[in-house]
């Protein structure tokens, strides 16, 4: 399953969600794709995306969360990758 936060997240000009999945890397970044989200958008253990880019996450099957439950749910699949365990971003956007 993919779950997505609500966009409050400011950063250049516009504001972000969290993207992740409770199943696999690969699913992400799959769904990700299909999203249009580029893979720069890749953070550790989840996508920013983009507020205009949310609803459509949603539409195609993202469950909306709150970000509370976006790390319970990475957690619980023993997907948290948190920065101060694995490093910079740049290195983590390697790991397949």
């Amino acid at each position: 399953m993919l779950y997505i936060d609500t966009p409050r997240w400011p950063a250049h000009g516009r504001l972000w969600a969290h993207l992740v999945s409770d199943v696999s890397v690969a699913e992400l970044h799959a769904f990700a794709e299909l999203l249009g989200v580029p893979r720069r958008g890749f953070d550790r253990d989840h996508y920013d995306v983009p507020a205009d880019r949310a609803q459509v996450a949603v539409w195609l099957g993202a469950r909306s969360v709150t970000s509370k439950e976006i790390v319970t749910r990475l957690k619980a699949a023993g997907l948290r990758r948190p920065r101060h365990l694995f490093g910079s971003t740049v290195a983590s956007r390697t790991v397949k």
